[in-house]
């Protein structure tokens, strides 16, 4: 007779105590994942550090660091960027921004951590993109290059020499890759 496990709900996700590590659940099945390293830290701060005053400055939403977000329901799947950023208009209002955000951010940053697997970050891209995600950039510290996927299907990669491009999702942001690794 087989045991079918019991699938978790995004309310049942953010109900769970701090145990210091990382819990995402994926079509009701909950994955934990060790905190990240310094490395990965460092590069999502200096992202943030960069995204943030420009998206501030201009109005144009709000930039957050590890939030989930539910991407879809029944069973559920929230996923939880390294940094992400939410456009003005699709904003919840104060009431409501207990809890999980409901859909894709319209940006979403992952880092390859060194324990990450090239197919499970696949598989985020696909699911960030299926719920609405415009763009997705992958960031990988060991090539020193972030691949950029775009809704329409089309991925870009680029490195170290190139420059990181807020297209239209974050209009007229940019950043150095050289500024983002040199520093490594």
């Amino acid at each position: 007779m087989a045991i079918t496990p019991k699938l978790m709900t995004a309310d049942e996700l953010l109900d769970l105590p701090d145990d210091g590590m990382r819990h995402e659940l994926v079509r009701g099945e909950l994955r934990t994942m060790a905190p990240p390293g310094y490395g990965h830290g460092k590069l999502a701060s200096r992202i943030d550090r960069r995204l943030g005053p420009y998206v501030e400055t201009h109005r144009l939403g709000e930039v957050t660091g590890e939030v989930g977000f539910v991407l879809s329901g029944n069973p559920d799947t929230v996923r939880a960027p390294d940094v992400a950023f939410i456009m003005r208009a699709r904003l919840p209002s104060p009431e409501s921004e207990a809890g999980y955000f409901r859909g894709a951010p319209d940006l979403a940053i992952e880092i390859i951590s060194p324990n990450d697997r090239y197919g499970e970050v696949d598989e985020k891209v696909a699911e960030w993109l299926a719920a609405g995600a415009r763009l997705v950039f992958v960031v990988n510290p060991r090539r020193k290059t972030v691949a950029v996927h775009r809704a329409d299907g089309t991925v870009s990669v680029l490195g170290v020499d190139d420059a990181l491009d807020g297209e239209d999702v974050v209009p007229g942001w940019s950043l150095a890759l050289r500024d983002l690794f040199e520093q490594e």
